[in-house]
């Protein structure tokens, strides 16, 4: 269990307030809002549930438990951090994750410092960082556990394409927290399995989430930028 210390950081870190800029970005949500295959809480649970299990959800969820474990070696931590840049397969979904992840480097070395941030930038100066490196390096040197860290990964996650959902679809808010609470069932399964599953065997199984993705961009109109 985490001490209070270190679960007011993960609160604070996976909280909607926290200026990274998560609200604007869908992943791939918006474009099947407007072509009409989701457009009721349960189509809605089905493609966040598909990222979290199959898609770039699973291989952050990996990349995550990686990251973590190699926090006390530069070297190790900076070859995940790079293939967690590089793991996305549009320009949009690259763009949510390193945009969200260079404003929680940023934001989380001014409230919450710590030698290990400061050096990481330092070293990776202007490269893409990855939103789920960023956060699970914080959570490491923050002595937030490893599965708390991870559940707060998955939770925030699944959260913030609900609340896209809401938006988009639209449902209303009862709606959004009964997808949250079904989405929750299967966070536990996808953290297990994440915790035993090497970088050499990650990968997803979810072509039309990325497919989603890569037409977001030709969308007449957008409200989100992925």
């Amino acid at each position: 269990m985490p001490t209070d210390a270190a679960l007011h950081k993960l609160l604070a870190w996976t909280s909607p307030s926290y200026p990274v800029g998560g609200f604007t970005y869908s992943h791939g949500l918006e474009t099947v809002v407007d072509s009409g295959q989701v457009k009721t809480a349960d189509a809605l649970v089905a493609y966040i549930a598909a990222v979290l299990a199959r898609g770039g959800g699973w291989i952050d969820a990996v990349l995550f438990v990686h990251a973590y474990r190699a926090a006390g070696d530069p070297d190790a931590f900076d070859a995940v951090a790079e293939l967690a840049a590089a793991f996305r397969g549009s320009s949009e979904t690259a763009l949510e994750s390193r945009q969200q992840g260079k404003s929680f480097l940023m934001v989380t070395r001014a409230a919450w410092p710590h030698p290990a941030l400061d050096a990481f930038a330092h070293r990776w100066n202007d490269r893409p960082i990855a939103h789920v490196a960023a956060m699970a390096l914080a959570s490491a040197v923050h002595d937030v556990p490893l599965a708390a860290g991870l559940h707060g990964w998955l939770h925030a996650t699944a959260a913030n394409l609900v609340s896209a959902g809401v938006r988009l679809v639209p449902l209303g808010q009862t709606d959004g927290q009964r997808a949250t609470a079904a989405l929750s069932t299967l966070m536990e399964d996808i953290a297990s399995c994440a915790m035993t599953t090497s970088l050499d065997d990650v990968g997803t199984a979810a072509p039309l989430l990325e497919l989603a993705s890569i037409h977001h961009e030709t969308l007449y109109t957008r409200l989100f930028r992925s």
